[in-house]
């Protein structure tokens, strides 16, 4: 079973998790800390992306192939996929095949706590400052 992410917290959430690109797609994908839990998929088109009519086609195209790619979704994750204007120009089944691979690669996400430490020096080291 699929939940759906609702708020905007979880959508902000999701964004701090593991990324992967296409050119039709962008996902986001984090593990709750209850990794059992079924996972919650979002979707959003940004804007730019064209007037309300392209942005629903396009949520609509992504909606069928994740729903056709259900089995793939991996247990525990909240998983956001951002749809690009090109869903509406590329063939279905290269479209589904985008969506397989963003799911592998959702499956090797890691919990928040078991994220690599930034290395020092890196802006995310807290108290450490550049030259």
């Amino acid at each position: 079973m699929i939940g759906r992410l609702t708020k905007r917290s979880e959508f902000l959430a999701a964004a701090s998790g593991r990324r992967f690109r296409t050119p039709r797609i962008t996902m986001q994908a984090l593990v709750r800390p209850d990794g059992t839990a079924p996972s919650r998929v979002g979707l959003t088109v940004t804007r730019k992306e064209g007037g309300a009519v392209e942005r629903n086609r396009i949520r609509r195209r992504l909606r069928a192939a994740i729903g056709q790619q259900a089995a793939l979704v991996p247990a525990g994750r909240d998983i956001v996929f951002i749809g690009r204007r090109d869903v509406l120009a590329v063939a279905f089944p290269e479209l589904l095949d985008d969506i397989e691979r963003a799911l592998a690669a959702a499956r090797t996400a890691k919990a928040p706590s078991q994220r690599d430490p930034a290395p020092p020096g890196s802006i995310a080291s807290p108290g450490v400052t550049r030259p």
